[in-house]
Parts: C-alpha cells; sequence; structure tokens
C-alpha cells in the first residue's frame, strides 16, 4: 500500500507545469489531493482526467497572493477533510527582465507570486500541523538559488530567499513532527519559460519526471526529512551554467 494512501495534500499552482505534474502523480500514488490556483478552468479539467482515473482531486480556486484566499482555501480543507497532510508549494512565475529595466511593480508582482504566496500558505499548514503532531511541506525552488542566469534579479532573490524560508520553518515544526523540505528542479519544460520545450533531451527535463522526486520526498517516512534536493538534466550546465 502506498504511503500517501488516504492522506490529504494541497498543491498550490496546479493548473499547469510542475504543480499539475505533481497533483498527478501524488493522486495516482493515493492522496486526495485539492488543487489550488487562479485558473479554475484548468483546476476543474485536471480533476476530471484524475477522477475518470478513479482518483480524487478537489479544485479550489484561490489568488495565493492574497491573506484572504489563502484563508478560505485552508478553511475549505478543514470543512471537507479536517486536516492535512502535505502541502506541496508550486506556485510561481518566471521573469527574465533585466535589472536596469526592472520596474518595482513587477518586482513586487514577483515577490508576491514566488515568496509571499509560499509564506501564506506555509504558515497555514504550519499551523494546522503542528496540532496533529505530523505533516510534510515540500516547496520548489530552483537552481537559480544556486546558481542564477542574467537578467533575473527578482526570480533569483526569491528562489534564494524560498531556501531560507524552507530551513527557518524545518526549525519551526521539527519539535512537532513536521517535516520542511526544498526541491530545487533544473530546465524543465513548462509554460514558465517560452523556448523549455526546443532544448535538446538531456538539457531539459519532463514536469513529470520532477513530480516523481517530489512523490519519493513526501513518501518519506515520518520521522525522516530530505532537507534539500537539486534535480537536474544530465546535460545541463550547473556551475557557470549559460
Amino acid at each position: 500500500m502506498s504511503p500517501l494512501r488516504e492522506r490529504v495534500a494541497l498543491v498550490t499552482g496546479a493548473s499547469s507545469g510542475i504543480g499539475a505534474a505533481a497533483a498527478t502523480a501524488l493522486a495516482q500514488a493515493g492522496a486526495t489531493v485539492v488543487l489550488a490556483a487562479r485558473r479554475f478552468d484548468r483546476l476543474e479539467a485536471l480533476a476530471q482526467s484524475l477522477h475518470a482515473q478513479g482518483l480524487t482531486a478537489v479544485p479550489i480556486r484561490a489568488d495565493l497572493t492574497l491573506e484572504s484566499d489563502v484563508t478560505a482555501l485552508f478553511e475549505s480543507i478543514d470543512s471537507q477533510f479536517g486536516r492535512l497532510d502535505l502541502l506541496v508549494g508550486c506556485a510561481g512565475v518566471a521573469d527574465h527582465t533585466s535589472t536596469e529595466r526592472l520596474s518595482l511593480e513587477r518586482w513586487r508582482e514577483v515577490v508576491d507570486a514566488n515568496l509571499t504566496s509560499a509564506f501564506l500558505c506555509s504558515r497555514e499548514a504550519l499551523l494546522r500541523m503542528k496540532r496533529q503532531r505530523r505533516g510534510r511541506i515540500v516547496l520548489i525552488g530552483s537552481i537559480s538559488a544556486k546558481s542564477p542566469r542574467p537578467n533575473a534579479i527578482a526570480y533569483t532573490a526569491t528562489k534564494y530567499a524560498l531556501e531560507g524560508m524552507t530551513r527557518s520553518l524545518a526549525l519551526d515544526g521539527r519539535e512537532h513532527g513536521v517535516a520542511v523540505s526544498i526541491l530545487h528542479p533544473g530546465s524543465t519544460a513548462t509554460e514558465l519559460v517560452a523556448d523549455m520545450g526546443g532544448r535538446p533531451k538531456t538539457q531539459t527535463m519532463a514536469a513529470l519526471d520532477v513530480a516523481r522526486a517530489i512523490v519519493l520526498m513526501a513518501s518519506l517516512p515520518d520521522e525522516t526529512n530530505m532537507l534539500e534536493a537539486i534535480m537536474l538534466p544530465l546535460g545541463q550546465p550547473f556551475l557557470g551554467r549559460g
């Protein structure tokens, strides 16, 4: 029996990319999956696809940069399931604006989408998981938190900050049976970067491959945590990458 069977998992950013792939893989592993994002039509289509496979998924529209939407999302989980076992934080945007052209408005948009949303969801998840004395949070970072590309200051700053947030959350949750970790994917074929699908196969990954790593991290025994992981296409440059 899968260790995720009868677990309740929330996946943010589940309308596309790594989020949609993670939701699919977690549902196939036996979890009841709550799908959260702004684009409800996509969430509904994914939920229907999973239902057709005999799997359980619940779509909930939420702008995860808004505290009121996040609060309502978690209250809905409370009322429907009474608990939350896993949060996978995939919500976010990419940005490749040069530093000298980056407006304060765009900076704030990227920070809200990538960092504020992760904080709000992690805060609400940690509150519930502490009461349960168990739970797991997996945040999706980027190898840009290790070796950034040029002209990506807002994106890079948020991914570095997510790593710090992970370590702080891991300390906050440790004495309460809550494991917190971060996965740093390399180049992955998603909508975030327009030309990613045209790269050589050895230099990009499929979102479903990244989802397999998420399921592995989520399936560890409660007393074990993979604090940090880096996942790369075999041929992708890392140190000094282009």
